[in-house]
């Protein structure tokens, strides 16, 4: 009975935020959204709660398709959109948005039919279950009353139904509020040809967006005189995704809370060696990184991961701080990335640029990492300290413990041309300006060299290297 209870009231407040965040507002006096029954209540001036329901998802969608600040203008989606985003996001979550449709459209027949076989599909899916429990509600009588259920129940149900709102408003805005063509987020200055492809979350909206690497290469050697280009990312996967209980922007360990910053994976865990709650597998990713770490935070098994059996997803805020998708979203992932080499972005909001307005920052930027890489060329070890900060820590290790360790390499090394190959360069900005630098180095007349990664500072407006090692 409770399910029955939470089908009436959430659904068919979804149906009512489709149709506000998708077409144009009903003039006074037209059928209901969707064609559903709402009829109103035996008890006079007494709405149902199906009424009360499908009124405050009104009002939800009416503020949220003209919020402002989150960067991406709302826009109405028409048919033809809708089929263009349908290859980006998880092939259960265009089958549910095709439903939504349906039911805007009063198609609810078919409607019906691509409920019943998603819910065959994947009986774990509550949005379906309860989208399918909305349309064969409606064909049968006007809901009015939550019969017999308890009052300690029907509470419950309504403490779950703002979840799965909330999970549904933000899948929808997700149709409504579409990066820019050919826009990326600003952290992406270049990346190396080795780095296939990029993630990037949007910790506001619940999404993950997979980027595929098919531009242009960076500069083979920054020696050369080449200032490295800003690759082609092409979007290629838009994912539901969930965080951290108690939101996001990790501190310490046990908050429950998603870090932000810049990350790499760093392996690829198989599920057979997981529990249960871990799905289909898990990439972990390099938190604390050495701008955590700095900062004082504290933590680590930061993953993405799938869900349980009994789970198709989860809440918006559900997880102990991992990034957590639908195993069929994971395995799309889990195809596709590769360990070491594919960064991946956590951001409270990203910002959508286009990749030429990245240039400036990119190319100041590289003036800075070019007279680095030509002191340690020179081997004048007295200018080449002065581009590191006081604030220097490679694993616990400060400036004056770590730097013998640079003299031996750059006395080793002698009086070569350094060249810095494959190079990516992604930027963090928060309360300071961060360069997460990763470049192959090798020396004039070797054929093979070193892969490192350097976390570069902006200080007093000059940048200022506060860790540096090998990966």
């Amino acid at each position: 009975m409770r399910k029955w209870a939470l089908s009436i009231l959430a659904v068919g407040a979804t149906a009512v935020l489709l149709w506000s965040l998708t077409r144009p507002p009903a003039l006074p006096g037209t059928a209901p959204v969707g064609g559903l029954n709402t009829a109103p209540s035996n008890t006079v001036g007494q709405p149902s709660l199906l009424q009360s329901a499908l009124a405050k998802a009104q009002d939800a969608a009416s503020g949220l398709s003209g919020r402002e600040g989150l960067g991406l203008p709302p826009t109405r989606m028409g048919a033809q959109d809708l089929q263009q985003v349908f290859p980006l996001v998880g092939r259960e979550e265009a089958r549910l948005i095709e439903i939504y449709q349906l039911i805007s459209q009063t198609q609810h027949r078919e409607a019906l039919e691509k409920a019943e076989s998603l819910v065959r599909d994947h009986p774990n899916f509550q949005l379906a279950n309860l989208v399918l429990g909305d349309l064969l509600s409606a064909q049968t009588r006007p809901v009015r009353q939550l019969g017999d259920v308890p009052d300690t129940k029907a509470i419950a149900a309504l403490e779950q139904l703002a979840i799965l709102r909330d999970e549904s408003r933000r899948r929808l805005l997700a149709l409504t509020e579409r990066p820019p063509e050919g826009s990326i987020p600003s952290q992406f200055l270049t990346l190396a040809s080795q780095s296939r492809h990029a993630i990037a979350i949007d910790a506001s909206r619940s999404r993950l967006y997979l980027f595929e690497n098919t531009g242009a290469k960076a500069s083979a050697s920054a020696a050369a005189g080449d200032n490295p280009v800003a690759n082609s990312l092409r979007l290629v996967g838009d994912y539901y995704i969930s965080v951290g209980q108690s939101g996001i922007e990790k501190l310490l360990e046990g908050d429950k809370r998603t870090p932000l910053g810049v990350y790499y994976i760093t392996s690829n865990l198989n599920a057979a060696n997981l529990p249960d709650l871990y799905g289909v597998g898990a990439l972990p990713i390099n938190y604390p990184n050495a701008l955590d770490l700095q900062r004082g935070k504290t933590g680590s098994g930061i993953w993405l991961h799938g869900t349980p059996k009994e789970q198709f997803v989860r809440a918006p805020r559900a997880s102990d701080g991992c990034v957590v998708l639908s195993n069929p979203d994971l395995q799309s992932l889990l195809a596709r990335v590769q360990i070491r080499t594919t960064p991946v972005v956590i951001a409270a909001q990203l910002h959508w640029v286009k990749p030429e307005t990245l240039d400036p920052d990119r190319q100041q930027f590289q003036q800075a990492l070019e007279a680095w890489r030509s002191v340690k060329s020179q081997g004048d070890l007295t200018q080449l300290k002065g581009f590191y900060s006081e604030r220097f820590n490679n694993q616990g290790q400060k400036l004056a413990d770590w730097w013998p360790r640079m003299e031996g390499e750059v006395r080793g090394n002698g009086v070569r041309e350094l060249q810095l190959k494959d190079l990516s360069l992604l930027n963090w900005r928060d309360k300071d300006d961060t360069m997460v630098v990763t470049f192959g180095e090798v020396a004039a007349g070797q054929s093979r060299g070193v892969t490192k990664r350097q976390y570069w500072m902006r200080e007093s407006d000059q940048w200022k290297i506060f860790y540096e090692g090998s990966i």
